[in-house]
Parts: structure tokens; sequence; C-alpha cells
């Protein structure tokens, strides 16, 4: 792309800020060319909010009929996916889906939601509740 096509579409999804991004200029040079944002990346990035949005809601709703752990909730709130708090964690991907289990997270000990609630930057009281709504 050149220099002088970097769309510059005000994207909300930006808050203000800008991107930078590499473009052509024209000696056929890469160079830094900061960007207020793309129509279609703002579309893209919109669809995935309300996708994590979605998800976040029906664990919450998972979790207020019992079926499913607070942490399933509390993970997809702070944008975190399995593979991540699993590397953030140390727990492996299996454990956290098992913790899913409401039988299994109010059996663990204090010092394994520690590392839960410290990945998260909460406390373990929060890590065990569940709000009554988004």
């Amino acid at each position: 792309m050149k220099a002088e096509d970097v769309p510059q579409d005000d994207s909300k999804s930006y808050d203000g800020q800008r991107k930078l991004l590499y473009a052509v200029n024209n000696n056929g040079d890469y160079q830094g060319v900061t960007s207020t944002g793309w129509e279609t990346e703002s579309f893209a990035t919109q669809l995935a909010v309300d996708d994590l949005n979605e998800q976040t809601q029906h664990a919450l709703s998972s979790a207020q009929q019992g079926l499913s752990s607070p942490l399933a909730y509390h993970m997809l709130s702070l944008r975190f996916d399995i593979a991540s708090l699993s590397q953030s964690s140390g727990y492996f991907q299996w454990q956290i889906k098992r913790h899913y289990r409401p039988e299994i997270f109010n059996k663990l000990s204090d010092k394994k939601l520690k590392k839960y609630a410290d990945v998260m930057n909460i406390t373990i009281a929060e890590l065990k509740k569940i709000p009554e709504k988004l």
C-alpha cells in the first residue's frame, strides 16, 4: 500500500489514538505511517467484540444457573481464552476446562485459586463471586 493510500477513517475503536502502519513511499521504500483507522478493520473488530460479549453473557448465565463455575465467566470478562489463561497460570488447558465444573471449582484450594486470581488481578473472593448482570 502506498503511504498516501493509508486509510484515515477515524475508527471509534481507536478511541482517538493512531496506529502505526508501514507503507511504501514515493521512492519505493517502506516507511511508518500513522492511521486513524480503517472502516473494514473497525467493522471486524466490532464483530469480534460483540462475539466476546455474547460469550461472556452466556458464561455468566451458565454460572448463575450453576452449570459452570465463576472461572469461565471471569476468564471471558477479562478477555482471556483457555490458551492464554493456561500459559499465564501454569495450569494445563484440560485442568482449566475441568475447573469450569462447579463441583470441582468449589473444592479447589486457596493456593490453586490464588494462581487464577493473581493472573486475573482480582482477589480470591472476587473470583468465587459472579455478578447479577453484566
